[in-house]
């Protein structure tokens, strides 16, 4: 039988032009069918793409946020340190003595009888 090739007539009726157009309709329901899903597949895929940008992106953003607000904090702990330093010597500046000491040493103001030496690489005593 399979050194046989069979040869089926076809029969040109009808039901079959019937059968034809309605597997021709199934063929194209099934091409569209392909086409809407490759569409819709498509539209996810961008979308998807997207929105990874989107995130990649507010992710790079947040990062600098971090960075930039530890700055802040550290310029906010150096003034708030600076600060705390000026209001110590505000309080030392209205003791008298404090003051004649360090007009004493820096701006060469002496007592009575007095000599003073200023060595050049010397820094300020307060």
């Amino acid at each position: 039988m399979s050194s046989k090739e069979k040869t089926i007539t076809r029969l040109d009726s009808n039901y079959m032009q019937q059968y034809d157009a309605y597997i021709e309709r199934q063929k194209r329901k099934k091409q569209r069918l392909i086409r809407r899903l490759v569409l819709f597949s498509i539209v996810i895929a961008i979308a998807i793409g997207m929105m990874a940008a989107y995130h990649l992106n507010q992710r790079e953003l947040q990062a600098e946020k971090i960075e930039q607000y530890e700055q802040l904090e550290e310029q906010l702990a150096t003034l708030k340190k600076e600060e705390q330093n000026l209001t110590e010597e505000i309080e030392l500046l209205k003791d008298e003595d404090y003051v004649l000491d360090v007009a004493r040493t820096n701006y060469f103001f002496s007592k009575k009888g007095e000599l003073i030496f200023r060595i050049p690489d010397e820094d300020p005593s307060y």
